[in-house]
């Protein structure tokens, strides 16, 4: 469920995202969201009966080489095995897909006609054509559609299809669902094509094998050279009305409360057109400045990415990395509850009451 919303393939390159200990075969009475994997975490999930804990952030960064128990975070790790506790991350991936960290974030702020900041990748598209004799069009159809085949947009069941004649002549050893061995059949059939998503093209095609009439299915597979599904990092949208730079900082500390908020730029500038980006987003600052936004919301920016933006002429906003990440737990915690209830499964989504600050703030 969590690689269908957030598919590790859009993981960016290098990342830890995916499964970083324990057994898939578990069963999962219980599972607990977190931003962060930490001692106070494992209690809870242990308190709350969660087998399964998923975080957004990776605990296991680089390949360990020991489990050295005097190391605290090994100890951690060897205490979470021994537990029976499942650690699942969806890192990079969660940040760039739709409805993920960013999309979360740009909705709580009421952004519309929201776009990609900085595009990392997108879905591979392929034509799938097959040929299916009258009668079992639909049902051939449906089977391809239900497995993934057909979208375009919010549209599902996207084919086309054209009648005309099939020719075959089957030899010894055939089992033919149609005609005699020896003897040439032309048979009414239909062309049946559509677009598929090259990720689901195996599921798609087992689907087709299953459905079609055919001892032996004929079936085509082109690439597409037209862009699919694009993810990447960031969103840029618009406010429903204007704010001063002022007006927008109060309504992002009213709605992320997070430990400090630090602004950069003229007060009293009106602010209407905002990037946003959960974490650490300094490196964009140059990609917020070509979007031509007013503001740039985000997190962990350094001193000479706050300059490079002052000297653009580009307003910031630092609400720190949690902050602006957190938001994203909750709705992943609906979504995968929607799931649940939709496949009749009785696995109980919890999310952490352990949100960690991880700096005391003097002020």
């Amino acid at each position: 469920m969590i690689e269908k919303f957030a598919p590790p393939a859009s993981a960016l390159p290098g990342d830890a995202s995916g499964l970083q200990w324990g057994d898939s075969r578990y069963e999962v009475p219980t599972a607990l969201l977190s931003l962060d994997f930490s001692a106070e975490v494992l209690e809870e999930a242990l308190e709350k009966g969660a087998s399964f804990i998923f975080t957004h952030h990776p605990f296991i960064y680089r390949p360990l080489k020991t489990i050295n128990l005097q190391n605290p975070r090994e100890n951690l790790i060897a205490r979470a095995l021994c537990e029976g506790i499942t650690l699942y991350c969806a890192h990079t991936n969660l940040d760039v897909v739709s409805g993920g960290v960013s999309d979360v974030l740009a909705k709580l702020l009421g952004l519309k006609d929201t776009s990609i900041l900085s595009p990392t990748g997108g879905d591979e598209l392929e034509k799938l054509v097959t040929f299916v004799p009258g009668g079992f069009i639909d049902d051939v159809r449906d089977a391809i559609c239900h497995a993934g085949a057909g979208w375009i947009g919010n549209y599902s069941h996207c084919t086309y299809q054209l009648s005309g004649t099939g020719t075959f002549l089957p030899r010894e050893g055939a089992k033919p669902f149609i005609g005699e061995k020896g003897t040439l059949e032309k048979v009414d059939e239909f062309r049946l094509e559509t677009v598929i998503h090259k990720k689901n093209r195996d599921k798609i095609v087992r689907a087709l094998l299953a459905a079609h009439p055919y001892e032996e299915v004929a079936y085509d597979l082109y690439p597409l050279n037209i862009d699919g599904q694009v993810w990447g990092l960031g969103r840029v949208g618009r406010l429903a009305k204007g704010l001063s730079l002022h007006e927008f900082a109060q309504y992002c500390h009213r709605l992320l409360a997070p430990d400090h908020l630090k602004v950069l730029g003229d007060l009293g500038t009106v602010v209407e057109k905002v990037a946003v980006l959960g974490g650490s987003g300094g490196d964009l600052v140059d990609k917020a400045m070509e979007s031509k936004v007013d503001v740039f919301l985000t997190g962990d920016l350094k001193f000479h990415q706050a300059q490079e933006a002052e000297l653009g002429g580009l307003s910031l906003i630092d609400a720190g990395h949690e902050a602006t990440e957190w938001p994203v737990i909750p709705a992943m915690a609906a979504y995968l509850q929607e799931e649940i209830e939709h496949g009749n499964f009785q696995t109980e989504i919890l999310i952490s009451e352990k949100r960690k600050k991880m700096w005391h703030v003097f002020v």
